[in-house]
């Protein structure tokens, strides 16, 4: 015969300080973990969500990110005559040779500075990245020291506002117009025209990557095995997904950080709760008494006082996700492994939500255990003379 589940709600209603109070610390420790969830979410998202599948990016062997790749003119001119890389508009081929820069504005977050990523591109570039439209003004002008920003750079940087000139290089230049990328990383990319980039960078020979579209799937894969068999080459080729895909492990730190604070709290949160339940245990001895007087097991005395803790974990777990809820889609940035600043939003979806209510219930599984075990062992004349 089990005890009513109503018998341990209206327990911890009667004691409802100790109860709001041990709550909220498996609450906050939820909040933690769901925080550092919904960041590591949020920024995965983004490099996810960036790159077509059709795209191969090329850089030089040994580089990590197109910040430290080196790729020349002459370079390009043999990568873009290879077999399978789609034609543009006018017959062109679709690749598009870029160039990396940095500028430091300040930020909302950070008034003293933070580096954005500057992209320098050909006109096939942009006919590539055909998801990207315009939110204001116009599309910069090829020769003409011009800037696109992406929305994120216009809501995070007071300094890079369209109309505003902005010092790079050795010049100043005009923002001219603003992009929406959707959800990818390019929202917090400046685009500029790249040969204007590299003779205001004096990096007209040296540039950074190389980015080409494949015709379908399969010319993906052999495009990249034919550039990357090529000796004379001597590049790294992959698909435009799979760089940025790596590029999110910018955020492996904050996740284990955020893990690792989690692991310390959850230990002191099943500690509080496992306190709350010994003092629930002593506190009602006479009545564990008079349960198994009533006929109920030993083993029905340890479920019910298992589920009581179970419930104060629940609670607390809900309360966890209610501390977290008001930061999904906010928006922050930090800076990844191109050392530029990558703005995202907090993610709080239903799985790490349900995550969240997991572990609160690992917390009082492992802070009931004990209490309810030292319930389910009294013997009924010695819980009856207990005062």
């Amino acid at each position: 015969m089990a005890i009513p589940i109503a018998y341990n709600l209206r327990n911890l209603a009667v004691r409802k300080g100790t109860t709001l109070m041990t709550a909220l610390g498996i609450g906050l420790t939820v909040a933690v973990m769901l925080t550092t969830m919904a960041l590591v979410a949020g920024l995965q998202g983004v490099f996810a969500e960036t790159g077509n599948p059709l795209h191969v990016l090329v850089m030089r062997k040994g580089s990590t990110s197109e910040l430290t790749s080196t790729v020349t003119r002459p370079l390009f001119q043999d990568i873009k005559v290879k077999g399978g890389i789609a034609k543009s508009q006018s017959g062109e081929p679709l690749a598009s040779l870029e160039l990396i820069e940095m500028v430091n504005l300040p930020s909302v977050d950070n008034p003293d500075g933070s580096n954005i990523t500057v992209r320098g591109l050909l006109p096939a570039g942009l006919e590539m990245r055909n998801h990207i439209r315009l939110q204001a003004g116009r599309w910069y002008q090829p020769g003409k020291p011009e800037l696109v920003i992406g929305k994120s750079v216009s809501a995070r940087f007071p300094d890079a506002q369209l109309g505003r000139k902005i010092r790079l290089a050795r010049g100043f230049w005009e923002i001219v117009g603003v992009m929406d990328a959707g959800t990818s990383a390019a929202n917090s990319e400046i685009f500029g025209d790249l040969n204007q980039l590299a003779a205001e960078s004096n990096r007209t020979e040296a540039l950074s990557s190389i980015l080409i579209r494949a015709v379908d799937p399969v010319a993906v894969s052999a495009l990249i095995r034919n550039l990357e068999a090529d000796r004379k080459l001597n590049v790294l080729a992959q698909t435009e997904q799979s760089y940025y895909e790596s590029q999110s492990s910018s955020g492996a730190l904050f996740e284990y950080l955020g893990m690792f604070v989690a692991a310390i709290m959850a230990i002191g949160s099943a500690f509080a709760a496992m306190n709350t339940m010994y003092a629930a245990v002593a506190r009602r001895s006479k009545e564990i008494g008079t349960l198994r007087v009533l006929g109920f097991s030993r083993a029905a005395i340890l479920t019910s006082f298992l589920l009581e803790s179970l419930a104060l974990a629940l609670v607390g777990g809900l309360l966890g996700i209610l501390l977290v809820l008001p930061l999904n889609g906010a928006t922050t940035g930090i800076t990844g492994n191109t050392f530029s600043e990558i703005a995202f939003h907090f993610r709080v979806t239903p799985p790490i939500m349900l995550k969240g209510v997991i572990f609160a219930l690992l917390m009082g599984a492992a802070g009931g255990l004990f209490p309810a075990g030292n319930a389910a062992r009294k013997e009924i004349l010695a819980a009856l003379r207990e005062v």
